[in-house]
């Protein structure tokens, strides 16, 4: 069993590790060995994507980034551009009621000498360690062993939420937690906009990531986790947060999907899969004073929502993991 905890320092974690969840230590585990796709099938599968699905290039969501050294809207979006292509979902059609969110998934590797790009900097007692965050598409299964972290994209102003529950095989879900925003990541500012960057856990959070763990619960009926994803015009009402993640009432969450969850498409980047970190991406996921702009890289999965009259966006995100010959995992942070 698990659950998904943002919790920004040791003495945090212990406080409430008494419960199953995904926590944040600085631990490491030992990625199970074939994990880690070959260079063959990806190609072979970005083959397949591109040949078996229609090219989209998501232009409303590059075009409401800043250009660069420019006011926004003045960068065309065509030939050049990244495609990508539809996963799930059933077709959105473009309406004054439109919204878009932006995640990418990231797993982090051990930094190589050939390595040139972006590199998260984990500082472990007295050592420093090195990781390449590198994409993955929505439906990539999880191991026991991964280092995650996320990043999230809005287009449109607003506030996000990000609530984890349990996921089990019979479809019952755990009780729901807010896990961002609390006050010890980023202040506690969850504003969103376009070409800025919400990274779950922060650069500044120690450590900065997920891993991936063994339970101690072993419960077997677990098959992941799901998020939920809010972006409100307003901070939600009834919600104060502090510094640890916050318990929400069961009833209330399923309140808000029966009123707000709305017909939703999802894209993946084409070729995104396993494409790793930019400085553009570390910088202006850092302090939030640096945007993405039209010229940056796009986020790895789109979602596109026809939004009920009036309701903020909100969309459920599975976490899946993958075939395993122990029992469910829980996620230490």
């Amino acid at each position: 069993m698990t659950r998904l905890v943002c919790l920004l320092s040791l003495f945090t974690c212990a406080a409430i590790c008494a419960r199953p969840q995904i926590n944040h230590t600085g631990t490491t585990g030992v990625l199970a060995s074939g994990q880690n796709e070959t260079q063959e099938a990806q190609e072979t599968q970005d083959a397949h994507e591109a040949q078996t699905t229609r090219g989209i290039i998501p232009a409303e969501f590059v075009k409401a980034r800043p250009a660069k050294g420019h006011g926004p809207h003045t960068a065309a979006a065509g030939a050049g551009r990244p495609q990508y292509h539809r996963t799930s979902g059933t077709p959105v059609a473009a309406t004054a009621n439109l919204a878009q969110l932006g995640l990418t998934m990231w797993r982090l590797r051990p930094a190589a000498g050939a390595d040139t790009g972006a590199r998260l900097i984990v500082q472990k007692e007295s050592e420093t360690i090195e990781f390449v965050p590198e994409r993955l598409p929505s439906d990539a299964p999880l191991h026991i062993g991964d280092r995650i972290r996320m990043s999230f994209e809005s287009p449109r102003k607003g506030y996000l939420y990000v609530i984890d529950r349990e996921q089990f095989a019979d479809g019952n879900l755990g009780e729901p937690v807010l896990i961002f925003p609390t006050t010890r990541t980023r202040d506690g500012d969850n504003q969103v906009a376009a070409g800025k960057l919400i990274e779950i856990p922060a650069q500044e959070d120690q450590p900065n990531y997920f891993t991936l763990q063994q339970s101690r619960l072993k419960d077997a009926a677990q098959t992941g986790e799901m998020l939920t994803v809010i972006v409100a015009d307003k901070p939600l009402e009834g919600i104060t947060i502090g510094p640890k993640a916050l318990t929400l009432e069961t009833g209330q969450v399923q309140q808000w999907e029966q009123q707000w969850r709305a017909r939703t498409e999802i894209f993946d980047l084409t070729g995104g899969r396993g494409k790793t970190w930019t400085r553009a991406e570390q910088e202006a996921g850092a302090d939030g004073t640096r945007q993405l702009t039209q010229e940056d890289p796009e986020p790895q999965t789109i979602y596109r929502v026809a939004l009920n009259s009036g309701a903020p966006l909100l969309v459920n995100v599975g976490l899946r993991y993958g075939p395993m010959k122990q029992p469910p995992s829980k996620i230490r942070r």
